[in-house]
This record gives structure tokens, sequence and C-alpha cells, in this order.
């Protein structure tokens, strides 16, 4: 299995420690959007994206590179997140860039989110909250989230 996980990981570098621990796993490569080689993109059975979550949305920079991906035929996807509150089932910030990765002709697997450390305002008077996380629990899940995704994946082909 190919795998590449395209990681925007800007504030305290949680993200990209919950990509490292997916990549280890998949035997991916963790890339920043800018760096995305597309004939590899292409040639992919699996990629994933992920960022912090940023006032209830992706990362601008990952919402632009996938918005910049030209439609068609593609492979299987996955959205991953690290965030400081909780995602809301009635208004979860995984779906857009979800739906934006199906527009893209991506089959989207599955979705993972983990707390993360956030010193976006007001949490930065106290300090943040969240903090130590993602922690080894986090990390953990991340691990076997990336284990069932790899098992599914080798299942089917």
């Amino acid at each position: 299995m190919k795998a590449v996980i395209v990681c925007a990981s800007v504030s305290h570098g949680n993200t990209k420690r919950v990509a490292d621990v997916m990549g280890q796993v998949l035997g991916a490569a963790v890339v920043d959007p800018e760096h995305v080689d597309m004939a590899e993109l292409a040639a992919c059975d699996l990629v994933g994206f992920g960022s912090g979550i940023f006032s209830g949305r992706f990362h601008p920079r990952l919402r632009e590179f996938v918005g910049s991906l030209p439609a068609g035929e593609r492979g299987r996807a996955f959205v991953f997140a690290t965030s400081g509150l909780p995602e809301v089932p009635f208004r979860p910030f995984t779906r857009p860039l979800v739906r934006l990765l199906q527009r893209k002709g991506f089959a989207v697997s599955d979705t993972f989110s983990c707390r993360a450390l956030d010193t976006w305002l007001p949490f930065r008077l106290v300090g943040g909250i969240n903090k130590g996380r993602p922690d080894v629990t986090d990390l953990a899940a991340a691990r076997t989230f990336a284990e069932g995704l790899r098992a599914r994946i080798d299942a089917a082909s």
C-alpha cells in the first residue's frame, strides 16, 4: 500500500505528532500542503489530510490545497484533526473537508480527531487548555485508528 499524509501543523506541532504516529503505521511520508508531489499523490492508495482546528475549521493552507485539486477519479482518503474543543455532533468540523474531498473524487474512509493544546484567545489568558495533549493515550488512539485503516485497505485489495 502506498500512502502519504498531507498535514498543516502550525501552532504547537501537535497535529504533526499525530500525523507522524499514523505515518509510521501506514508507511507514509508526512508532508506540508506546499510540498506535495502531485504525481506521488495520484499514485497513492491512501491519502490522509489533517490540521489543527481554528475557529471551527481546518487550517486555510489545507483547505486551499484540497480546493485546488482537480476533480477526478482518486483513491481512498482519511481526515484527521487536533482541536482544543471537542467535535460537536450537530456541526462536526470534519464534515466540510470530507465533503470537499468527496467532490474531488476521493472515497473518504474515516475521520479521527483528538484534543490538543489550544492557546487561542481567550484560552491564552489562562495559559491554554488541554496542556500536555495530545498525550500517550491520544497517540495510542491515533495508532489504533491507522492500524484499522491499514487493515481495511489491505483486506479490500
